[in-house]
């Protein structure tokens, strides 16, 4: 009697016929349980310290904004104290209700496995409902471990949301639109955050020195954001230790500075804490109400990077840290200044380092700069960690990702990014000058980060948390009654240096929209030109051509079906190499794909095709890693699911590899998977694995596209311009796929088409 490894299936020639779904794949890795996703949990200790940690990333930005706040709140001086005591009351609940009510207490926890921002609300609206403008997901990339996604009951509001949600395509466009606004504008806060930040910090120097120029000033902010932004390439991880305990001492200092003058001047500022005093406050201001407010919104500068950097540390940890030291020291650093105010109106426009002790003035000095220093870091690395996300999402041009550190994968340097931020910046600096002017674009762009934040909370509180449609509204209403009237203050501003963040989010929205734009088309054109598998069948085993030794990596950005650039490949050329691997990169909307989940792998054609497919699924841009060795896209990389493949189909068994070298390693485990495994004798598996391994020996060929995307003719001017001219510019700049994939150059073919969209 044959052994079973010996039986093969009943009716082999069956599994080919035409009107099967020959996209399955035969060994799917994601399926294996013992990879699910499971929130690590931490002991008091460790969270402890994880909070001390975090207030040298997460709030450098919120902890520098006693710099420069009343003097934006009064750039024309103080009339009275009770202006004063309204405008602390402004701050007071300002502070309560948007970093401490709304980020830290519900924002936070619409985070994605740990991932914070705009994107990562977007990954998660992307998982519950198919909002995604780019269909190149497969039913499999739902069975990845860390693929969470809620069920709905067909008749709860929920499920209507989603239905709303993925009606029309103008919906999604929608939603994208104000996804790409919300990170645009942030990418302007890494120019703004700096400019402001250091200048209000090097402003220090005038105070004892009255007769200094402003023009000093500025040389020397400049001076300081050159050594910043030269400096980004060696990464934050040798000087990162020193972060934390320096912005530590920082809110410790402003605390302190801030009970000293309380008890010093006018202990008679803490009725502030009435909230009758903003009514009175704002009933006062009259015409000037707009520019208060203005100033006020200042005061809540980098409360976005509270969710933008979650990534970096647990959500408790940030609460922990916010709660027990950020808020406490920023609500005595603000009553402080103004109890001093009260009693020196004339130095509002300094008032934070004039109410220094003269015995401390130049220790605070120095902690202020180094603090401004490290409050501009983290927004710069936040401006990194948006790109690399617009990237995963083709939402912007492939520029180089370098890492600068092996055990952070979350510090990151982009080359490109970081020499356009640093220009941009020191025009902001050197040709505002002055605190009010960068504060008014400053605050434009919080105003409209937090807007899109709340807009975006909305589905998500439906979809992911479903939440009762009353706590939604409620929520809604709340967040939008204290931004609102900020963002039209802002607005109010725009001639007076808001313009500038506009001008930034506008320039790197038509970027980002045009780039997605054409690679949806582009995407699009490949699927309606692909070629259908009975044409391929209908070829045989050789394909219509002369098989010759080696293998051919085929790239492609289908996850199914075979590209249109393998039948102009064929039609053009007389041969092809005995092995084919079609290989497609794709982009999962979740926070981490498992290392053993990353490669599926699966047959095109019966086995003396000897075709494949092997699709790569990452969480993002892995781009650079191409500069190093832990990551390249050469052929040992895509030949191990080839032979894991193999060894499914010989055992039916579980199968796993190392990532350091090519030999395969049975697991003991069995195979979890739904699909059929098709088995056959142990002769036939060494057979073509010996002839996998003699194809690789005689040589490796990767086949990359080199399309060229143009407008039909019977397009309209608009979308010609933006074909034609700005998108190909865009190409040109960019990097090349086979520089991403670190290709070696002599195995290398580009084959060249035009696409008409």
């Amino acid at each position: 009697m044959a052994s079973t490894s010996d039986i093969e299936t009943t009716n082999p020639g069956s599994m080919w016929e035409l009107d099967q779904d020959l996209d399955v794949p035969m060994d799917e890795e994601a399926s294996r349980l013992k990879n699910m996703y499971i929130e690590k949990k931490f002991s008091s200790v460790l969270l402890l310290r994880l909070a001390f940690q975090s207030l040298g990333v997460v709030f450098g930005d919120l902890g520098t904004s006693p710099l420069y706040v009343f003097y934006n709140i009064f750039p024309h001086g103080v009339d009275n104290d009770e202006d004063v005591i309204g405008a602390l009351s402004l701050i007071i609940y300002t502070l309560t209700l948007i970093p401490l009510m709304k980020y830290v207490f519900v924002v936070l926890r619409a985070n994605d496995n740990g991932q914070g921002g705009t994107f990562a609300l977007y990954s998660l609206l992307c998982r519950h409902a198919k909002v995604s403008t780019i269909p190149n997901q497969h039913k499999t990339d739902e069975e990845l471990t860390t693929y969470s996604r809620q069920t709905y009951e067909e008749n709860s509001l929920a499920a209507k949301v989603k239905r709303w949600l993925e009606g029309h395509a103008y919906k999604k466009n929608c939603l994208l639109i104000l996804v790409l606004i919300g990170t645009c504008t942030a990418i302007g806060d890494g120019i703004l955050t700096p400019a402001i930040s250091v200048l209000s910090a090097t402003g220090g120097i005038r105070v004892q020195n009255p007769k200094m120029s402003t023009d000093v000033v500025v040389i020397v902010a400049v001076t300081i954001l050159i050594g910043l932004f030269s400096m980004q390439h060696y990464g934050t991880d040798k000087v990162g230790w020193l972060f934390a305990p320096l912005v530590f001492l920082w809110f410790i200092l402003i605390g302190s500075v801030g009970a000293f003058n309380i008890h010093k001047y006018n202990s008679s500022v803490l009725k502030a804490y009435n909230p009758v005093y903003i009514y009175r406050f704002l009933r006062r201001a009259k015409s000037e109400i707009w520019t208060s407010l203005g100033g006020v919104m200042l005061s809540i500068t980098g409360t976005e990077a509270l969710f933008a950097d979650l990534c970096h540390f647990p959500v408790l940890a940030i609460q922990i840290a916010f709660t027990l030291v950020v808020f406490p020291c920023l609500l005595l650093a603000y009553t402080g200044q103004a109890a001093y105010i009260i009693v020196h109106k004339d130095h509002v426009v300094d008032a934070f380092y004039r109410s220094i002790p003269d015995t401390i003035y130049w220790p605070a000095f120095v902690i202020a700069t180094l603090a401004a220093i490290v409050a501009s870091q983290a927004t710069i690395s936040a401006t990194y960690s948006i790109i690399k996300q617009a990237l995963a999402l083709g939402c912007f041009p492939r520029v180089s990702v370098v890492h600068t550190s092996k055990k952070f994968l979350g510090q990151i340097y982009i080359p490109d990014i970081n020499w356009v931020l640093m220009i941009l910046c020191i025009a902001v600096t050197a040709g505002f000058k002055n605190q009010i002017q960068i504060g008014n674009a400053y605050g434009t762009a919080v105003v409209i980060v937090m807007l899109v934040t709340t807009f975006l909370m909305v589905p998500i509180m439906l979809l992911v948390w479903k939440s009762h449609w009353i706590l939604v509204v409620t929520f809604l209403v709340l967040s939008l009654m204290v931004e609102f009237p900020y963002f039209i203050a802002c607005i109010n501003k725009v001639d007076e240096g808001g313009w500038v963040p506009l001008a930034v989010a506008i320039t790197f929205f038509i970027i980002m929209y045009v780039w997605h734009f054409c690679t949806v088309k582009r995407y699009e054109f490949e699927m309606h030109s692909k070629v259908s598998m009975a044409w391929i069948l209908g070829l045989g085993p050789s394909l219509g051509l002369v098989r010759v030794p080696g293998i051919g990596f085929v790239y492609t950005e289908l996850a199914s079906g075979v590209p249109h650039i393998f039948s102009h490949f064929i039609t053009n050329l007389p041969a092809i190499h005995s092995v084919v691997v079609f290989v497609c990169v794709k982009y999962l909307p979740v926070y981490t794909v498992p290392v053993e989940e990353r490669f599926v792998m699966k047959r095109i054609g019966p086995k003396n095709f000897h075709m494949f497919r092997c699709v790569t699924r990452l969480e993002s841009m892995m781009d650079g890693y191409s500069d190093s060795e832990d990551f390249t896209m050469t052929e040992h990389k895509v030949e191990r699911p080839a032979n894991a493949l193999l060894m499914s189909e010989k055992a039916g068994s579980d199968l796993s590899y190392s990532s350091h070298d090519s030999s395969i390693v049975l697991a003991k485990s069995p195979l979890t998977g739904n699909n059929s495994v098709t088995r056959y004798s142990s002769q036939t598996y060494g057979d073509e694995l010996e002839f996998l391994n003699s194809c690789k020996d005689a040589g490796v060929v990767h086949i990359l596209g080199n399309t060229i995307v143009r407008a039909r003719r019977d397009s309209g001017i608009i979308k010609r311009i933006v074909v034609d001219h700005l998108y190909a510019f865009l190409r040109k700049v960019c990097r090349e796929h086979s520089v991403i994939f670190n290709v070696p150059h002599e195995s290398l073919l580009n084959v060249g088409q035009i696409y008409y969209i």
